[in-house]
């Protein structure tokens, strides 16, 4: 069995940590078995590992969460990369294509496809794997699972039984998104189950659906013909057209972690960061990414959320509430991580009288990793260094740099850094148009710069 990971999302449900280039999947606010802070997604891949399922298992996800992945998984996990938001079923559609074209997958094997980030344990993915066995004891044009429902909750899908009776497991007669809690009642005495997005099915199924749209089955081609897809979710393209499904019952824990009420019940500390809550701010739960230190005096049953990004100060129950808030504000990403760091905004000032914009950023560089050989063509950078010595390329040539330096970076000049010790630095952008599309890279690692640069110089 393979299985394909959907890695997405917006980040607005846990705003202001999460945004639209680190989603909720990438926090890291849960402990490990060392008691290290770690994401939904190194969790999740760590219980993939144990039960050995980690080497068969691939991520589908978008050009905006690649570096992240690579940052937390490492570089050996291989990534599906869509060329462009398109919805679930164009996502599904192109690691098919892979599975098939690049690692050889026989049009019978099954595949299995399931969010990146559930809180589960172990046995969920165990589960996973019966799924396997019922596609070919039922012929089944798919099989999902389903979890037996603990209370009736207004929060997730339903997976609703036909009237048949089978042994250990369901056939499905239809889906009905979050009903209201008298409706839920109702739903579980039929047996039904809530959804949790897991759904297998034999390879040459989603194959064929390429070959009916006239779509190339090698996964190169189809990537560069991925905007003719449809953009449209597969419970729409696939689940509502499959006239044959069926689904297991997982009944062991599981919990979907998409808004602060829900994330910080599995935290093992009420704070993170800087501040302090005292003693009477009971069940209330500090997360501050910020320098500055936080007080909570006397507020519980609250989160309190600092980032770049904002400041949430929310009651628990109500925290779900801040999508429906948030919508319509949109701003830049004011945090970032990315596979050689992370980068936080400092400050950004636009002049409408010149066309002029100026924003200021702290990076982080990490031991050992360099910044790609490349240009701008709308922007000048000025770097000051503050900590860390390190090697800086431009236009062929490196020079040592070290705290204090500064380095003025003119538009269309090649340049890259390496840290030789954890760097800090801050810089300036200058231009007409401070966005991230620009820029024109032409080396990736420092091996191939020092290759292709003419000197070397202290």
């Amino acid at each position: 069995m393979h299985l394909v990971l959907l890695s997405g999302g917006s980040g607005k449900r846990l705003w202001p940590l999460s945004n639209d280039a680190r989603s909720k999947q990438f926090l890291r606010v849960l402990e490990d078995r060392q008691d290290h802070l770690s994401s939904m997604v190194q969790r999740v891949f760590g219980q993939l590992n144990t039960i050995g399922l980690g080497g068969s298992t691939v991520v589908a996800t978008g050009k905006a969460q690649v570096e992240m992945l690579q940052d937390q998984l490492g570089t050996d996990v291989p990534l599906i990369v869509e060329p462009e938001r398109r919805d679930t079923f164009p996502a599904i559609a192109l690691a098919a294509a892979y599975l098939y074209s690049a690692r050889g997958a026989d049009l019978d094997e099954v595949v299995a496809v399931l969010p990146v980030d559930p809180y589960v344990e172990a046995a969920f993915f165990r589960r996973i794997l019966d799924l396997q066995t019922l596609l070919s004891d039922t012929g089944a044009d798919l099989a999902l699972m389903g979890v037996k429902p603990t209370y009736p909750s207004e929060k997730y899908g339903y997976i609703v039984p036909d009237k048949s009776v089978n042994e250990g497991y369901i056939k499905v007669d239809h889906f009905t998104e979050k009903p209201k809690e008298e409706r839920a009642k109702q739903l579980i005495e039929q047996s039904a189950l809530w959804n949790c997005g897991v759904f297998a099915f034999r390879l040459n199924y989603i194959i064929s659906k390429l070959e009916d749209l006239g779509l190339p089955l090698n996964y190169e081609e189809l990537s560069q013909q991925f905007s003719k897809l449809p953009k449209i979710s597969f419970d729409y393209a696939v689940v509502e057209k499959a006239k044959n499904i069926v689904a297991l019952p997982y009944e062991g824990f599981w919990k979907d972690l998409g808004t602060w009420n829900t994330l910080t019940e599995e935290m093992a500390t009420h704070q993170i960061g800087t501040g302090i809550i005292s003693k009477d701010s009971q069940n209330t739960h500090l997360i501050n990414e910020l320098d500055l230190p936080v007080t909570v005096l006397g507020v519980s049953n609250a989160v309190v959320a600092v980032s770049p990004d904002g400041i949430l100060v929310s009651d628990k129950e109500q925290s779900p509430r801040i999508k429906e808030v948030m919508n319509g504000f949109d701003q830049r990403p004011m945090y970032e991580e990315r596979h050689w760091g992370a980068y936080r905004v400092l400050d950004y000032t636009s002049y409408s009288k010149n066309n002029e914009e100026v924003l200021t950023k702290k990076i982080n560089i990490k031991l050992g990793r360099n910044l790609s050989y490349h240009c701008h063509h709308l922007r000048k950078e000025v770097w000051t260094i503050i900590k860390g010595r390190g090697r800086y390329a431009e236009n062929g040539v490196i020079r040592s740099i070290k705290p204090g330096d500064v380095v003025i970076v003119p538009a269309e000049t090649m340049h890259a850094i390496i840290a030789d010790e954890s760097m800090e630095l801050i810089e300036v952008q200058l231009g007409s148009q401070l966005i991230e599309e620009d820029i024109k890279r032409k080396y990736l690692t420092w091996e191939d710069i020092e290759k292709n640069c003419s000197s070397v110089r202290s």
